[in-house]
């Protein structure tokens, strides 16, 4: 008698529950939207652009993390259900009891749904002649039909970042320490092949002066300063490639002359490495500066390729796995219908764990290793993700390669981990616990 009452007494507070965390949908004759995120999947890239039309059309809908790979779960709208239908994307319309019986599957395990409420409102900084296949954000957004808007330096002057027009910003793979990328010595051998590192070159430096800066160092360390900024006031940065490491190491070097004399004209300050300061810095400490113009890399923080051999043994890196209740936003970015995922190639291809803040959060690795491919961290009232690597299904992606054709990988598990980061302006930030 006693246990049958307390099966009551259970019953009716998991009932209570439902009926004060159902607000999304808490009309018992309504249906909705199942957009399962698993291998049932066929399109798992398309399908966020459904939830973002749904945001922008003000339907609020839920996050079922750790539910069938990360499902999505909309109100039943005629405009979704066409809009998943003509991309392809695989859904299911469920009843009110299928979405009880879905959200009891949630109580009793690790899983957990978020509220997806607002619109992101996406910004892509990009050089203004650069292809779409140039980078891999703008290449998926492109693909799932998620619009976003392109910002450059002189954007950022005028002082974009520092309206609230955008709440969520992509760093193309930038070089921010002035040194155009290390393209340096392969326009040395090959004048001609790299004009366009010429072209750069004269541009970059035409626009420091005409924005009164002495020299491209200065004019990029502005630039990323602005970012930092945008980030304390509460912006989400999301950065692959070189994006990630060199946003460090010019704010870790300000005022100190970090380019070598080939480059800039002037020679390296001495004792560079005991002057920079590493409190700047947003997930990075205590690496060591490549100075060699003719090296093709910016620092250690970056995995050696060549040392690890990655180019003949297997590549590939593994998600951890979090609390969808304690950790949820690192749980949220690791959302995948897969946990280990193949590896690929970049100027700067994953972080070398011992130069890595111990206040970061990791959120993938190569095990067994100190190749971390995928981080997070907290800034001031926003929040940063770097993800190492050029394009997640182009292993070695050379500068003459075609552009993928992601129609080719509507379900990479690479690319969906980009995906994953577009929706953090749309979740309570009581969500967000603050390391920093």
């Amino acid at each position: 008698m006693v246990n049958l009452v307390f099966k009551i007494i259970l019953s009716g507070m998991f009932l209570l529950f439902l009926s004060s965390d159902t607000q999304l949908f808490s009309n018992n004759k309504e249906t909705y939207i199942l957009i399962p995120m698993d291998n049932i999947q066929k399109e798992h890239l398309r399908a966020y652009g459904v939830v973002y039309l749904g945001l922008s059309k003000k339907y609020k809908g839920e996050w079922l993390l750790n539910y069938r790979g990360g499902s999505f779960l909309l109100p039943n709208k005629e405009i979704l259900i066409d809009r998943a239908s003509s991309l392809d994307v695989s859904y299911k319309i469920i009843n009110k009891k299928e979405l009880l019986s879905i959200y009891k599957t949630i109580e009793n395990n690790n899983m957990s749904r978020i509220e997806l409420i607002n619109l992101p409102k996406i910004a892509v900084y990009t050089p203004p002649d650069k292809e779409p296949w140039d980078d891999a954000v703008t290449l998926v957004l492109t693909y799932a039909k998620i619009p976003f808007d392109k910002i450059w330096d002189s954007d950022i002057i005028k002082g974009v970042l520092k309206s609230k027009k955008y709440d969520w910003l992509h760093l193309h793979h930038e070089d921010f320490t002035g040194q155009y990328g290390k393209f340096f010595s392969s326009y040395e051998r090959y004048p001609f092949k790299f004009q366009w590192y010429l072209k750069m070159v004269l541009t970059a430096q035409k626009e420091a002066k005409k924005h009164h800066f002495k020299t491209v160092q200065m004019y990029k360390y502005f630039i990323a300063k602005s970012i930092k900024d945008f980030i304390r006031r509460g912006g989400f940065l999301f950065a692959m490639c070189t994006a990630t490491d060199t946003l460090d190491i010019a704010l870790s070097a300000e005022g100190i002359d970090i380019i070598a004399k080939e480059i800039d004209g002037t020679p390296i300050d001495d004792d560079i490495q005991a002057k920079l300061d590493y409190s700047k810095t947003l997930a990075f400490t205590k690496y060591t500066i490549y100075t060699d113009p003719r090296r093709y890399e910016f620092s250690n923080i970056d995995i050696d390729v060549v040392k690890e051999d990655l180019i003949s043994k297997p590549d590939f890196f593994e998600l951890f796995r979090f609390s969808a209740q304690v950790d949820t936003i690192p749980c949220m970015l690791n959302q995948n219908h897969v946990r280990v995922v193949k590896g690929f190639l970049g100027q700067t291809t994953g972080f070398n764990h011992k130069y890595i803040k111990s206040k970061i959060s990791i959120l993938a690795k190569t095990p067994n290793t100190d190749r971390i491919k995928y981080i997070h961290g907290n800034f001031g009232k926003g929040t940063f993700t770097f993800y190492g690597g050029h394009d997640p299904e182009s292993y070695i992606h050379e500068l003459d390669d075609p552009p993928t054709n992601l129609s080719k990988y509507p379900s990479s598990p690479g690319y969906r981990l980009i995906l994953n980061n577009i929706f953090l302006p749309s979740v309570n930030k009581k969500l967000f616990k603050r390391k920093t």
